[in-house]
C-alpha cells in the first residue's frame, strides 16, 4: 500500500481543487480515476470518491473492490442534499464529508481513516445488549455482524442510542439528525424509525419508545 498516495475517483472535475488541498496541506499524493476504470490505478492508502452520479450499488461494489485490495478506506464526498439517501457499506472502512467542508476537516478526516488500523477509542463504541454501535466508523453490529443502515437510519439511531432515557420530539430530531435545510415533513422521522426497528431486530427495537404526543425515547 502507498502510504502517501490518494486516489480520487470521479466523474467530473468539479471537486479536483478540493481534492488536491490534501497536497498542501497532508503531503499526499492525489491520483485521478474514474468510477467506472479502477483497475487501472496503482497503489494507494485511501479513496476520495465524488458521489454524484454514482448509484449506492456502484459504491458498494466500490468498497467490495477495496476490500479485495486489503481493506482500504473510503471518504465519500456527498452534496448535503443527497445524505439522506446516502448509504456507505457497513463492511468498509468508510466516511463522508460534505464539498463545502473546509480543507483541515478534509485532512482531518483522511487522516483519521488513513489511521483506522490503531485501536479505537473507548468512547467510540457504544454498546446496549447485542447491539454494538461504533461511532468512530458510522457502523452497527449485531450479534458481531453488520446491519444494513443508510446513513441517516444510522445517524438517528446513534443520536438516539448516545442521548438515553430522553424523549426527543420529531421536529427537533429532524433539526439534529436532518440539520436546519431538511424542508421535508416530521413523518420523515416515523418512516426512518420503522425501517431501523425492522433492521436491528426486536430485542434493540424494544429500547427504541414511541412517546404519545412528543417523539421517540431510547431506553438503556
Amino acid at each position: 500500500m502507498a502510504e502517501n498516495s490518494i486516489l480520487f475517483m470521479a466523474r467530473t472535475t468539479r471537486f479536483n481543487d478540493f481534492a488536491r488541498t490534501l497536497v498542501d496541506t497532508a503531503g499526499y499524493e492525489v491520483v485521478l480515476a474514474t468510477p467506472d476504470s479502477p483497475s487501472a490505478v496503482h497503489d494507494f492508502c485511501l479513496l476520495l470518491l465524488d458521489a454524484d452520479g454514482v448509484r449506492n450499488d456502484r459504491i458498494e461494489q466500490i468498497a467490495k473492490w477495496l476490500d479485495d485490495r486489503g481493506g482500504i478506506p473510503m471518504l465519500v464526498i456527498a452534496d448535503e442534499e443527497t445524505l439522506p439517501g446516502l448509504h456507505l457499506p457497513a463492511h468498509s472502512h468508510s466516511d463522508f464529508i460534505c464539498p463545502t467542508a473546509s480543507a483541515l476537516e478534509l485532512e482531518t478526516r483522511v487522516r483519521r481513516l488513513v489511521g483506522q488500523e490503531d485501536s479505537f477509542a473507548a468512547d467510540d463504541v457504544l454498546k446496549v445488549d447485542n447491539m454494538v454501535i461504533n461511532l468512530a466508523t458510522y457502523q452497527v453490529y449485531l450479534d458481531d455482524e453488520p446491519v444494513d443502515l443508510t446513513l441517516m437510519e444510522y445517524s438517528l439511531l446513534s443520536f438516539l442510542a448516545t442521548h438515553p432515557n430522553r424523549a426527543y420530539s420529531r421536529e427537533v430530531l429532524l433539526h439534529r439528525v436532518w440539520g436546519f435545510e431538511y424542508c421535508g415533513g416530521t413523518r420523515t422521522v416515523d418512516v426512518h424509525i420503522r425501517r431501523i426497528r425492522s433492521k436491528v431486530g426486536p430485542q434493540i427495537a424494544a429500547h427504541i419508545t414511541t412517546v404519545r404526543g412528543v417523539g421517540y425515547l431510547f431506553k438503556d
